[in-house]
């Protein structure tokens, strides 16, 4: 009996909902088109349909179970209930995937946003049909997602409002890119200015030095910003190894190399021992300079480091008996040098 009673209840509810739709549809178009008005219809008659047909199946179901003298129990309106907007949802589902199938994202996004009540797949749908803009009014709106909608509107190429949502989150490298992508450089590079500061209050010199070199094409700057974190001793050998990195000129770095080696204070000589045996690798006619700093740092320091004699094989690599005068002189037999 509770069974039949909530068919019937429904029933009548459904056909009231479907009569006041009719009115509300019809009021549309005195101020909506009349092809938006129509696919409108179109989506809830299918509707529509889908529903009586679940509705004729349960009661069908009912009375089969009547004739074969079943009786339902206390819980058996709640069962029926969940099996309805089962089925229905299910329905509404398959209705939304063979709208993607055909290419109509946009009227698959209606029924997960007005009858599935989910407003993210309604976006991530319309995100994924190529429909950017739409999707990005429902991340905002709806969702709040202020993250996606920006990444929307810029595939949509309205980079002015996804700037403003980039400024809201603070993402200035974004920021960049965008006035960047508008031809706008000076407003580009005040933000990624902005950036390569928050780079250097952090110590991240690299960092800074790559957006100076590789946003703003500045590659004068990215080099101040790497000679100055090996001066104040902020990431000092990367940024020392990345200072000569980008000298290309092999003679002009040989020259850096002896000019800033004589500036270097004796405690940062090791870290500059590091660097040397990057730069013996890279051109034979850096191997010179490179060697005689090597020579002279090793010889300063082997007094308190005495590990230091091993680098020697590092500057030496075809010279057969370099690591049998290093064992010498750790065993304290031979003097280190020979003349």
């Amino acid at each position: 009996m509770n069974k039949q009673k909530f068919i019937d209840k429904f029933i009548r509810a459904f056909f009231i909902l479907v009569f006041l739709k009719m009115l509300g549809l019809t009021a549309q178009l005195f101020h909506q088109s009349f092809w938006s008005v129509l696919g409108t219809l179109g989506i809830f008659l299918i509707v529509a349909v889908i529903i009586l047909l679940v509705i004729i199946s349960l009661k069908d179901k009912e009375k089969g179970d009547r004739n074969s003298g079943r009786r339902g129990s206390s819980g058996g309106s709640f069962y029926l209930e969940n099996s309805l907007f089962d089925r229905i949802r299910s329905k509404y589902e398959e209705l939304a995937e063979k709208y993607i199938a055909d290419g109509d994202y946009k009227k698959a996004a209606k029924v997960y946003m007005n009858l599935l009540q989910d407003n993210y797949r309604a976006a991530k749908t319309l995100e994924n049909g190529g429909l950017y803009n739409e999707a990005a009014v429902i991340y905002l709106k709806r969702l709040n997602n202020k993250s996606d909608a920006a990444i929307c509107y810029e595939k949509a190429k309205q980079y002015r409002k996804a700037i403003d949502l980039y400024k809201e989150l603070e993402q200035k490298e974004k920021v960049g890119d965008l006035y960047k992508e508008m031809n706008d450089i000076k407003n580009a590079h005040i933000y990624y200015r902005m950036v390569a500061d928050d780079f250097v209050e952090n110590s991240q010199m690299v960092k800074a030095s790559l957006v100076y070199r590789k946003k703003m094409e500045m590659p004068e700057e990215a080099q101040k910003v790497l000679l100055k974190g090996w001066q104040e001793n902020k990431d000092t050998f990367n940024c020392l190894n990345n200072y000569f990195a980008n000298i290309f000129d092999h003679k002009k770095l040989e020259t850096e190399i002896q000019a800033l080696y004589n500036e270097t204070p004796s405690d940062k000589k090791l870290i500059y021992l590091e660097a040397m045996k990057y730069e013996f690798k890279k051109n034979s006619s850096l191997q010179l300079v490179t060697r005689n700093i090597a020579y002279e740092i090793i010889s300063e320091k082997v007094e308190t480091h005495s590990e230091i004699v091993n680098e020697l094989k590092y500057f030496n690599p075809d010279d057969p008996l370099i690591l049998k005068d290093i064992s010498r002189y750790k065993t304290g037999r031979n003097k280190m040098f020979r003349n």
